[in-house]
Protein backbone atom coordinates (compact mmCIF):
# COMPACT_ATOMS: atom_id res chain seq x y z
CA UNK A 1 0.00 0.00 0.00
CA UNK A 2 1.60 3.31 -1.02
CA UNK A 3 1.72 6.13 1.53
CA UNK A 4 2.92 9.70 1.13
CA UNK A 5 4.64 11.78 3.82
CA UNK A 6 2.72 15.04 3.94
CA UNK A 7 4.11 17.01 6.89
CA UNK A 8 6.51 19.89 6.25
CA UNK A 9 8.61 19.32 9.35
CA UNK A 10 8.28 20.45 12.94
CA UNK A 11 7.76 23.74 14.73
CA UNK A 12 10.08 24.72 17.59
CA UNK A 13 9.23 23.07 20.89
CA UNK A 14 6.44 24.64 22.93
CA UNK A 15 4.61 23.10 25.92
CA UNK A 16 6.87 20.08 25.66
CA UNK A 17 5.89 19.22 22.08
CA UNK A 18 6.78 20.00 18.48
CA UNK A 19 3.71 20.59 16.33
CA UNK A 20 3.63 20.12 12.58
CA UNK A 21 4.35 23.17 10.44
CA UNK A 22 1.47 24.53 8.34
CA UNK A 23 0.63 22.67 5.12
CA UNK A 24 -1.07 25.31 2.95
CA UNK A 25 -0.97 23.23 -0.25
CA UNK A 26 -2.19 19.99 1.33
CA UNK A 27 -5.49 19.73 -0.55
CA UNK A 28 -3.73 19.94 -3.91
CA UNK A 29 -1.16 17.34 -2.83
CA UNK A 30 -3.92 15.01 -1.64
CA UNK A 31 -5.82 15.37 -4.91
CA UNK A 32 -2.71 14.47 -6.94
CA UNK A 33 -1.84 11.59 -4.61
CA UNK A 34 -5.34 10.11 -4.73
CA UNK A 35 -5.33 10.28 -8.53
CA UNK A 36 -2.05 8.32 -8.53
CA UNK A 37 -3.52 5.56 -6.37
CA UNK A 38 -1.86 6.48 -3.08
CA UNK A 39 -3.65 4.73 -0.20
CA UNK A 40 -2.74 6.94 2.73
CA UNK A 41 -0.60 9.62 4.31
CA UNK A 42 1.95 9.87 7.10
CA UNK A 43 2.20 12.97 9.29
CA UNK A 44 4.65 13.19 12.22
CA UNK A 45 4.87 15.41 15.28
CA UNK A 46 6.92 14.89 18.46
CA UNK A 47 6.15 14.76 22.18
CA UNK A 48 9.16 15.48 24.41
CA UNK A 49 7.59 15.78 27.86
CA UNK A 50 4.35 15.08 29.72
CA UNK A 51 2.62 18.43 29.25
CA UNK A 52 -1.11 17.78 28.96
CA UNK A 53 -1.84 21.01 27.11
CA UNK A 54 0.91 20.31 24.59
CA UNK A 55 -0.06 16.68 24.03
CA UNK A 56 -3.73 17.59 23.64
CA UNK A 57 -2.74 20.20 21.04
CA UNK A 58 -0.58 17.69 19.14
CA UNK A 59 -3.34 15.08 19.04
CA UNK A 60 -5.96 17.65 18.01
CA UNK A 61 -3.73 18.88 15.18
CA UNK A 62 -3.04 15.31 14.02
CA UNK A 63 -6.75 14.50 13.85
CA UNK A 64 -7.57 17.83 12.18
CA UNK A 65 -5.12 16.96 9.40
CA UNK A 66 -6.49 13.42 9.45
CA UNK A 67 -9.97 14.74 8.72
CA UNK A 68 -8.59 16.64 5.74
CA UNK A 69 -6.98 13.42 4.47
CA UNK A 70 -10.20 11.44 5.01
CA UNK A 71 -12.15 14.04 3.04
CA UNK A 72 -10.06 13.07 0.00
CA UNK A 73 -10.85 9.37 0.44
CA UNK A 74 -7.40 8.49 1.80
CA UNK A 75 -6.18 6.86 5.02
CA UNK A 76 -4.32 9.10 7.50
CA UNK A 77 -1.49 7.51 9.48
CA UNK A 78 -1.49 9.69 12.58
CA UNK A 79 1.97 9.84 14.17
CA UNK A 80 2.40 11.71 17.47
CA UNK A 81 5.84 10.27 18.26
CA UNK A 82 6.94 10.18 21.91
CA UNK A 83 10.66 10.80 22.26
CA UNK A 84 12.04 7.59 23.79
CA UNK A 85 14.64 9.68 25.66
CA UNK A 86 11.95 11.65 27.48
CA UNK A 87 12.25 11.44 31.27
CA UNK A 88 8.44 11.41 31.48
CA UNK A 89 7.71 8.74 28.84
CA UNK A 90 5.24 6.75 30.94
CA UNK A 91 3.26 9.89 31.74
CA UNK A 92 3.36 10.87 28.06
CA UNK A 93 1.95 7.44 27.15
CA UNK A 94 -0.96 7.89 29.58
CA UNK A 95 -1.87 11.40 28.38
CA UNK A 96 -1.50 10.42 24.72
CA UNK A 97 -3.80 7.45 25.25
CA UNK A 98 -6.50 9.62 26.86
CA UNK A 99 -6.35 12.34 24.23
CA UNK A 100 -6.28 9.89 21.33
CA UNK A 101 -9.31 8.00 22.64
CA UNK A 102 -11.23 11.30 22.85
CA UNK A 103 -10.45 12.08 19.21
CA UNK A 104 -11.24 8.54 18.03
CA UNK A 105 -14.60 8.60 19.78
CA UNK A 106 -15.44 11.85 17.95
CA UNK A 107 -14.82 10.40 14.46
CA UNK A 108 -17.74 9.80 12.14
CA UNK A 109 -19.47 6.42 12.00
CA UNK A 110 -17.68 5.24 8.85
CA UNK A 111 -14.31 6.87 9.53
CA UNK A 112 -11.11 5.03 10.47
CA UNK A 113 -7.50 6.08 10.91
CA UNK A 114 -4.17 4.36 11.38
CA UNK A 115 -1.94 5.18 14.35
CA UNK A 116 1.86 5.12 14.27
CA UNK A 117 3.13 5.26 17.84
CA UNK A 118 6.27 4.92 19.90
CA UNK A 119 6.27 1.65 21.80
CA UNK A 120 4.88 2.26 25.30
CA UNK A 121 6.87 1.93 28.52
CA UNK A 122 4.21 -0.42 29.94
CA UNK A 123 3.49 -3.40 27.69
CA UNK A 124 -0.13 -3.44 26.55
CA UNK A 125 -0.70 0.22 27.42
CA UNK A 126 -2.19 0.90 24.00
CA UNK A 127 -4.48 -2.16 23.87
CA UNK A 128 -7.55 0.09 23.87
CA UNK A 129 -6.25 1.74 20.71
CA UNK A 130 -5.51 -1.59 19.02
CA UNK A 131 -9.07 -2.73 19.76
CA UNK A 132 -10.83 0.55 18.92
CA UNK A 133 -13.29 0.22 16.01
CA UNK A 134 -12.15 3.54 14.52
CA UNK A 135 -8.54 2.28 14.22
CA UNK A 136 -7.64 0.31 11.11
CA UNK A 137 -4.20 -0.62 12.46
CA UNK A 138 -1.70 0.44 15.11
CA UNK A 139 1.88 0.35 13.88
CA UNK A 140 5.02 1.00 15.89
CA UNK A 141 7.97 3.17 14.99
CA UNK A 142 11.42 2.09 16.13
CA UNK A 143 12.00 5.61 17.42
CA UNK A 144 15.74 5.34 17.95
CA UNK A 145 15.87 1.81 19.36
CA UNK A 146 18.35 -0.55 17.73
CA UNK A 147 16.55 -3.38 15.95
CA UNK A 148 17.05 -6.12 18.58
CA UNK A 149 15.68 -3.88 21.33
CA UNK A 150 12.87 -2.57 19.12
CA UNK A 151 11.81 -6.15 18.32
CA UNK A 152 11.83 -7.15 21.99
CA UNK A 153 9.65 -4.16 22.89
CA UNK A 154 7.32 -4.74 19.94
CA UNK A 155 6.80 -8.42 20.83
CA UNK A 156 5.46 -7.34 24.24
CA UNK A 157 2.55 -5.48 22.61
CA UNK A 158 0.02 -7.81 21.01
CA UNK A 159 -1.80 -6.47 17.97
CA UNK A 160 0.79 -3.81 17.10
CA UNK A 161 2.96 -4.41 14.04
CA UNK A 162 6.24 -2.82 13.02
CA UNK A 163 6.62 0.22 10.83
CA UNK A 164 10.38 0.37 11.32
CA UNK A 165 12.64 2.29 8.97
CA UNK A 166 15.89 3.05 10.79
CA UNK A 167 15.80 -0.31 12.58
CA UNK A 168 15.14 -2.10 9.29
CA UNK A 169 18.07 -0.54 7.47
CA UNK A 170 20.64 -0.16 10.25
CA UNK A 171 22.89 -3.09 9.21
CA UNK A 172 22.91 -2.36 5.48
CA UNK A 173 26.17 -0.99 4.05
CA UNK A 174 27.12 0.38 0.64
CA UNK A 175 30.20 -1.86 0.64
CA UNK A 176 28.13 -5.09 0.77
CA UNK A 177 27.91 -7.30 -2.29
CA UNK A 178 24.45 -8.33 -3.49
CA UNK A 179 24.41 -11.60 -1.51
CA UNK A 180 25.50 -9.91 1.72
CA UNK A 181 22.96 -7.13 1.24
CA UNK A 182 20.13 -9.57 0.56
CA UNK A 183 21.05 -11.78 3.52
CA UNK A 184 21.24 -8.83 5.91
CA UNK A 185 17.92 -7.42 4.72
CA UNK A 186 16.28 -10.86 4.91
CA UNK A 187 17.50 -11.32 8.48
CA UNK A 188 16.12 -7.91 9.48
CA UNK A 189 12.74 -8.55 7.85
CA UNK A 190 12.43 -11.95 9.50
CA UNK A 191 13.22 -10.58 12.96
CA UNK A 192 10.76 -7.71 12.59
CA UNK A 193 8.06 -10.01 11.21
CA UNK A 194 8.40 -12.41 14.13
CA UNK A 195 8.15 -9.55 16.62
CA UNK A 196 5.06 -8.22 14.81
CA UNK A 197 3.16 -11.51 15.11
CA UNK A 198 4.29 -12.38 18.66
Amino acid sequence: MPFIKIDKGLEDESNGVQMMKPMPELDALLERSKALGVFGTKERSVINSANREGIAAIVAQQFEVGQQVLSHGMMPMIEPEINIKSETRAECDAILLEETLKQLDALGAEQQVMLKLSLPVEAGKFDALVQHPKVLRVVALSGGYKRPEACVELAKNSGIIASFSRALLEDLRHQMNDDEFDASLDEAIEAIYKASIA
